[in-house]
């Protein structure tokens, strides 16, 4: 049994078998583990002897949730570009399907042209919840966050100004990048985003910039919504959303957990 310690990467990946299986980083090679993603939340690191190297593995999306959750206009700048406004009492709410995420390296599919002709990158900050929660205190909001992983919001623009509500725009299969993997004991609220579009900076913020805070956001959601170990809360984009177009290379950096990179086709 390994301890989780207080900065630790968690990733997901598929063995040559098929077989899905967590893992812990360590010297630039993966412990595999054979404990659920629960267990790991809750300490309980079973390495089971094996040790792979990526070279060897494909990666996947670094949870399965059973919901995504995200919080719009959280940024004043990327509110103002995008029609909106920071609301500085609560957030603006919408959900992704499960079937709209895919993994670091993955393929973000553009929809034919009859659907939609503008499709924008959000690169973002989220959450993973590593703890069942419901109707949490704002003081204890950080005790339910297992770990953090980057996010793109992939957004069908055209569409989130026509529709009464988001979630066609948002809800594309292949829409939801996530990854590379989680990372442990950090703190989320003074992270530095960095967007980039076949190599030019197109985003660059801080989650610092946010109009409500991330405890705040967590004991929101919780009235509505029962949190799950798993649960991802992606917590919103700073300015500088973009369209792209097939061939386009986007990717999104945060500072203390690294680099998520797509491809646009």
């Amino acid at each position: 049994m390994k301890v989780l310690q207080k900065t630790q990467t968690i990733v997901r990946y598929e063995n040559h078998n098929g077989e899905v299986y967590y893992g812990m980083v360590e010297d630039n090679d993966i412990l595999q583990l054979s404990s659920t993603f629960a267990e790991i939340a809750n300490n309980e690191l079973k390495y089971d002897g094996v040790r792979v190297q990526f070279s060897d593995v494909k990666i996947l999306e670094p949870v399965a949730p059973s919901k995504v959750i995200n919080f719009g206009w959280t940024y004043a700048g990327h509110a103002k570009e995008t029609g909106g406004e920071a609301n500085l009492k609560e957030p603006f709410l919408f959900l992704k399907p499960a079937s709209s995420l895919i993994p670091n390296e993955g393929d973000i599919i553009l929809p034919s042209s009859d659907l939609t002709q503008q499709v924008e990158l959000e690169g973002e900050v989220a959450l993973v919840i590593g703890k069942r929660g419901k109707n949490i205190k704002v003081e204890e909001a950080m005790d339910y966050v297992f770990g953090c992983t980057i996010f793109n919001d992939v957004t069908a623009r055209d569409l989130t100004k026509k529709d009464p509500q988001f979630t066609r725009a948002k809800g594309f299969d292949t829409f939801g990048p996530l990854g590379p993997w989680i990372v442990t004991g950090i703190d989320p609220s003074n992270l530095r985003i960095v967007t980039t579009l076949n190599g030019k900076v197109v985003q660059d913020g801080n989650t610092n910039q946010m109009s409500l805070s991330i405890p705040f956001l967590i004991s929101w959601i919780s009235q509505v919504m029962t949190l799950e170990p798993g649960d991802i809360l992606a917590t919103g984009s700073p300015s500088g959303s973009c369209p792209m177009k097939s061939g386009d290379v986007v990717t999104v950096e945060v500072e203390n957990i690294g680099k998520l990179r797509n491809y646009v086709i």
